[in-house]
């Protein structure tokens, strides 16, 4: 062979290895692309599933995407509120102003302000950062993502006007989101009804009959459309139900019998406590024609208190099937091997217990909520994990996840690295804000101090022996207050100094 042949034949072989070599990186490159997020935020929803241990309420979607994830079952949200829980979810910080305890939180922080250099949420950092984001529901506060009142036609202002690249929603027969969030099975609504209405219905309608079911036929659309696109999509769902009014479609409630359905366990009010700490359930009482009213002078009657715990977990049940149509839909097209789901519920919710119906107070009922999240290939399937995690860990996790600089100092930590590691118990607490409150969750109690006239100021819960914080034993124990306490005062952000 000549020497210019033999020069053509490895010119030939060096130019198709480097070819291989540009389709192997290509490959590579496309195969590394960032993962999908299926965001579903779930109103009023406290840890109250069967992964966490009760054995009557029926979630069998939530319990089964717990088994291919992980579910966290001491997961804290920062503000018993939806508004103010929704605005530390999206900026990943505890709030540090009066403002931020508020349901407009977002809202004001965002009203006429041009984009700038600082994301408005994470969800518009991920925008930035190469992801299509589509938000359908109540990610924020608003039902719809447009800022008006209950009573209003909708504005054209946008809640978070930077995060999104579509902000669609199906109001359908109720014609405005919050008529739809708080509506009936006849296309009524708290406010048309001027709330001579029931707090509960059981609707002789498919799951389309109230607006979840709507919400979820749009999302399965824009799911469709989502996987046709090549960039990595963040695809938020925000269903209304269990939220007030307990309203679901009758099959659900069908499920159970109703005297089954346990009660709480801790209906009295708390010894040795104010009953500042607590609150009369104004919201719960709007509902002019509930069967009893609640207050802090007397709990309603047993019977009455089963019928709303039914009507909640059938709620939660006609949740949890829209939560299953979904998973279904991401497994069918194809994307479950590339996509992130996180389900959180924006804060607890009080069903009876210390005498409330309702959030708005800084005990364990309103504070714990659900926290699922599931990964792809990671070996944490089936695992649920004990740690205390707080709502604003979520924002680091998922930038962690995606591969994403955080844009500024955040508040929480990844749990990135309890995912990889089921058998990993971190250290952590907790804090949460209302009422002119300050409380901190360790594994073992809850600390609380108020800025208030109304004594005790402080009250300690020691969970290993008094899980429903029945008995406040802050006198009691000063030791452990003081242990404690400048544990407690790092978690005030300023709120009230």
């Amino acid at each position: 062979m000549n020497c210019l042949k033999f020069g053509r034949m490895k010119n030939l072989a060096f130019f198709i290895l480097v070819v291989f070599s540009l389709v192997s990186c290509a490959s590579e490159k496309k195969e590394e692309k960032a993962p999908n997020i299926l965001f579903i935020s779930i109103d009023d929803l406290r840890a109250e599933l069967g992964v966490y241990g009760n054995p009557i309420i029926q979630t069998p979607n939530l319990d089964e995407l717990a088994t291919t994830g992980m579910a966290f079952s001491n997961h804290f949200v920062h503000v018993p509120t939806c508004g103010a829980s929704r605005s530390s979810l999206l900026t990943g910080l505890r709030p540090r102003t009066r403002v931020d305890l508020q349901n407009n939180a977002i809202a004001v922080a965002t009203k006429d302000k041009p984009e700038g250099a600082v994301p408005e949420s994470f969800v518009h950092h991920l925008k930035r950062n190469g992801y299509y984001t589509v938000g359908i529901g109540k990610i924020s506060h608003s039902a719809d993502g447009l800022v008006y009142g209950y009573t209003d036609e909708p504005s054209d202002i946008r809640e978070l006007p930077y995060s999104w690249d579509e902000r669609p929603y199906d109001a359908g027969k109720w014609g405005t989101g919050w008529n739809a969030f708080f509506g009936y099975a006849d296309g009524e609504n708290r406010q048309s009804k001027k709330r001579q209405v029931k707090p509960y219905e059981a609707g002789e309608v498919e799951d389309d009959g109230y607006p979840d079911g709507l919400t979820t036929n749009l999302a399965l659309t824009k799911l469709r459309e989502l996987e046709q696109q090549s960039k990595p999509f963040f695809l938020g769902v925000g269903y209304f139900k269990p939220h007030l009014p307990f309203n679901a479609p009758k099959k659900y409630w069908d499920l159970y019998d109703r005297n089954e359905i346990p009660i709480a366990q801790n209906p009295e009010i708390p010894e040795s406590i104010s009953t500042k700490s607590l609150h009369s359930s104004g919201e719960f009482n709007g509902y002019a024609l509930g069967d009893e009213k609640a207050s802090l002078e007397k709990s309603v009657s047993d019977d009455y208190a089963r019928k709303l715990n039914h009507a909640y977990y059938a709620a939660v049940s006609y949740i949890d099937h829209q939560v299953g149509i979904l998973i279904e839909e991401v497994n069918k097209l194809g994307l479950a091997e590339n996509t992130i789901i996180v389900v959180w519920g924006d804060h607890g919710w009080h069903l009876g217990d210390q005498r409330v119906w309702g959030k708005h107070t800084i005990f364990e009922s309103a504070l714990k909520s659900t926290l699922v999240i599931k990964v792809p290939g990671k070996k944490s399937s089936g695992k649920t994990n004990q740690s205390i995690v707080e709502t604003v860990d979520i924002y680091p996790t998922l930038l962690e996840l995606s591969g994403i600089e955080a844009p500024y100092e955040l508040d929480g930590q990844s749990l990135v690295n309890l995912i990889d590691d089921p058998a990993l118990n971190q250290e952590n607490v907790a804090y949460s804000y209302f009422r002119k409150g300050i409380s901190m969750r360790t594994d073992r109690y809850r600390l609380t101090k108020y800025f208030r006239e109304e004594t005790p100021l402080i009250e300690l819960y020691d969970h290993e022996t008094d899980p429903q914080e029945s008995v406040n034993i802050a006198s009691n124990f000063p030791d452990i207050v003081a242990e404690l306490m400048p544990l407690l005062e790092k978690g005030n952000t300023g709120l009230y100094r």
